[in-house]
């Protein structure tokens, strides 16, 4: 069994009017503890590096020089000196991968929840590609900026750390080797602006390669099918070649000013040789000295080598988590209403009070849509392609909320009742049936997973699959391959039929959900399903005349309105339309 996941400790701010990196500030915070005993950790383990050079400075003019002191203590202090740097060093670093991977794993959770949450809408025009890549790689580089970004601030810190050092060596050369400093700060700006905008360019780009992948991966049969391989590598490598223009024009930039940001320090080294040993020369300054300077500037370089590090790390973070944002800041357009109560005791009564909807701006797929359902009544719904048959069934589970009117449930509006709760009692099996990649036990007890192996099998013989599991490899142990596609269409269709059945819900609608299976196994589901339609509410959305006669009442929908009403027999008799439709059907399936 699965355990529960407690969900992330802290939730990104939804001011958006903050710098993005205030934004994910929450989600560092939940993690503190780890977090701070990395910075100070790898603090103290710096103060311990700038300690050696000093402490090598006063043991070579106390000791070898002045023959003061002991060197063997001296060696030793050195050593323990450095052993502590060491050790904390590498405690720093575990506290601060152990920060990156949680602060990681929330950021995933916490944009997967939120997709969870928001509208089919919003899925209707994103493609998935985009978001598997701001659920991946988009977080990857907001994790490593905001965890590793603060590490590399603190060992920076070296810097001043040393040049205090320095100060207190002779602070006229410490102001010499300081003088590149002001040429690094207007490097590192100037840098910065430049490396955004190819950084937002590269993030997109990998996001359509990933957009492609995806699709051609979950439509290959669909690409073979139409033997369209050499077309899709066209495209796609059409698309890794306009990747590939953003890594060059990133490392063209890169290539242009990192290595400013590398060698000025190097400039500053070579003042302090010459303006150091021109001291020495003279005797104002130790040759110690000199030996402890140039290990102070050592340690300077690779600040400022991390520092351009920071730099491009920054950017592609920006651009990142801007990308992420724009889906975090997308609201859900269907959501409960304060005060939302659950729908008990469902008797199966649905009601349409004039309801007009559109997808977006689109024309009205329904208009002035008025039907009652009763409870316990068994409906179709026929109607040409686009007439807005499945759109009816989106209304009722609320998968989309109405432009105008009402849609109630035994009377409650489906805007007043919890979504669970309606969702719960509403059992929808739709054209295209979508499995996962688990067992075939699994995939029928799905919504109700502490299921008996008992009612499994009782739902699937309902649905006329438990002969052809049984005839699979290990029976309902059997692993389906993705999306099902290992079994045919027909037999995916009655899984998820026998999964949807498992809930028992009071109302099920069957969206055109025999469309994949011959007549005969069709007569047979609904031979079973029979006696259940007595006690509950069913919704047909068909085409052929067998399902369509298995129905009491049969609406005809033209241009989003019911034009007809009646029996089987009764729009046979008195609708062209009906007679239309039902012949184009006869011709298309033969």
């Amino acid at each position: 069994m699965l355990s529960t996941y407690p969900g992330p400790r802290a939730q990104i701010s939804s001011d958006s009017t903050l710098p993005w990196w205030r934004r994910i500030l929450p989600i560092i915070a939940s993690h503190r503890v780890s977090f701070v005993a990395a910075i100070v950790l790898s603090f103290a383990s710096l103060i311990f590096q700038t300690l050696v050079p000093n402490m090598l400075n006063n043991t070579i003019t106390n000791v070898l020089q002045k023959h003061s002191g002991s060197l063997r203590r001296a060696v030793i202090e050195i050593a323990i000196v450095g052993v502590v740097a060491g050790i904390t060093g590498i405690l720093s670093r575990q506290f601060l991968y152990r920060t990156a991977y949680e602060v990681e794993a929330d950021l995933r959770s916490l944009i997967y929840e939120h997709f969870t949450w928001l509208s089919f809408s919003f899925y209707d025009r994103v493609q998935s590609g985009q978001l598997i890549s701001r659920a991946n790689s988009d977080i990857r580089s907001v994790q490593m900026y905001s965890t590793f970004a603060p590490l590399i601030l603190v060992q920076s810190s070296i810097g001043v750390l040393a040049f205090g050092f320095m100060l207190k060596i002779d602070p006229l050369l410490a102001c010499i080797a300081m003088l590149v400093m002001p040429i690094l700060y207007v490097v590192g700006i100037k840098m910065r602006r430049v490396l955004f905008p190819i950084s937002w360019i590269l993030q997109a780009r990998l996001a359509d390669v990933a957009t492609i992948v995806d699709e051609n991966v979950n439509g290959v049969r669909v690409v073979k099918s139409f033997a369209q391989e050499e077309a899709e590598i066209n495209r796609l490598a059409d698309a890794a070649e306009r990747v590939a223009w953003g890594y060059v024009k990133d490392a063209r930039i890169r290539a242009q000013w990192s290595p400013w940001l590398q060698n000025l320090p190097q400039l500053g080294l070579a003042m302090v040789l010459a303006f150091g040993g021109i001291m020495v020369i003279n005797g104002h300054l130790a040759p110690a000295a000199i030996l402890a300077f140039n290990a102070y500037l050592m340690m300077l370089q690779a600040p400022f080598m991390m520092l351009g590090q920071l730099v491009m790390m920054g950017q592609r973070a920006k651009a990142s988590a801007e990308r992420i944002f724009e889906i975090l800041d997308e609201h859900p357009e269907v959501v409960e209403r304060p005060g939302a109560y659950d729908l008990l005791d469902v008797a199966g009564a649905i009601d349409f009070d004039h309801v007009r909807f559109g997808y977006g701006a689109d024309a009205d797929v329904l208009a002035d849509f008025d039907v009652h359902i009763a409870p316990g009544e068994t409906v179709a719904l026929v109607g040409r392609t686009g007439s807005g048959k499945s759109t009816v069934a989106r209304l009722i589970t609320r998968f989309y909320d109405v432009s105008d009117g009402v849609v109630r449930v035994d009377g409650h509006d489906v805007r007043d009742v919890t979504m669970d709760s309606l969702r719960h009692n509403v059992g929808v099996v739709l054209d295209e049936p979508f499995l996962f990649s688990v067992s075939v036990f699994e995939n029928i007890a799905y919504g109700v997973p502490n299921a008996s192996p008992e009612a499994v099998e009782a739902a699937a013989r309902a649905a006329a699959a438990h002969d052809f599991i049984m005839e699979l490899p290990d029976g309902y142990a059997t692993v389906i391959g993705e999306r099902g596609y290992t079994l045919s269409g027909g037999q995916r269709q009655r899984i998820a039929i026998a999964r949807t059945l498992l809930v028992n819900p009071p109302i099920l609608i069957l969206d055109d959900a025999t469309s994949a299976i011959d007549v005969h196994v069709e007569s047979t589901i609904y031979d079973a399903l029979a006696t259940l339609m007595t006690s509950r509410t069913t919704l047909v959305i068909a085409h052929r005349i067998s399902t369509i006669a298995l129905a009491r009442r049969v609406l005809l929908l033209e241009e989003g309105r019911v034009v007809a009403d009646g029996t089987h027999e009764e729009l046979l008799a008195s609708s062209t339309l009906y007679s239309e439709i039902l012949a184009q059907t006869m011709v298309e399936e033969a």
